[in-house]
């Protein structure tokens, strides 16, 4: 599911997104939806904000269906949270076997330490068997569902101490400048 959201920077990631979900440059998108190359990079960079109808346009134009969710806006430590787990998703895609094997083995911990059958522990069971297509959107997914996750993310470790006190700082300074 792609989620649109107000901020111009997320609906510019957000074509992005649903772009390379399909594996097309903007060139074939914008052939697809029937409009320009200039205008897909214009929304892409920030430069233009499509409309939602746009959006859906776009999204349709690929086979994909746009979706207007509403959430709770996401505390300070789930923003955190995400901010690492797209590190996470970095490194995952750099090393998907080594960085695998360790998200298991964390897992099993979890699962021994666990004094009750967890849902979110049986769910990272299933996205830790998926393809690496199929998790990585999870790390990064806004969603009330994939914050629950989080939570409880068996990526400890993943990260060496150097990357995520890198990824606290930039988190910390992108807090500051939102006032």
């Amino acid at each position: 599911m792609v989620y649109i959201q107000r901020d111009i920077f997320l609906a510019m990631n957000t074509i992005r997104a649903l772009r390379r979900v399909r594996g097309l440059t903007q060139s074939r998108l914008a052939a697809a939806a029937g409009t320009s190359q200039p205008t897909v990079a214009a929304y892409e960079a920030g430069r233009k904000s499509p409309t939602l109808s746009t959006l859906r346009r776009l999204a349709e134009s690929v086979g994909l269906e746009m979706r207007i969710d509403f959430h709770p806006a996401m505390t300070r430590e789930e923003r955190r949270s995400l901010a690492i787990h797209r590190a996470i998703a970095e490194v995952l895609r750099a090393n998907p076997p080594g960085m695998l094997a360790l998200a298991r083995e964390n897992l099993e911990r979890m699962r021994s330490r666990a004094h009750e059958s967890s849902g979110p522990l049986r769910e990272w069971g299933v996205l830790l068997e998926r393809p690496l297509a199929a998790l990585l959107p999870v790390l990064t997914d806004p969603s009330p569902w994939a914050r629950e996750l989080r939570h409880v993310t068996p990526f400890a470790g993943l990260l060496s101490a150097r990357e995520r006190a890198a990824v606290i700082r930039g988190f910390a300074d992108m807090e500051r400048s939102r006032g």
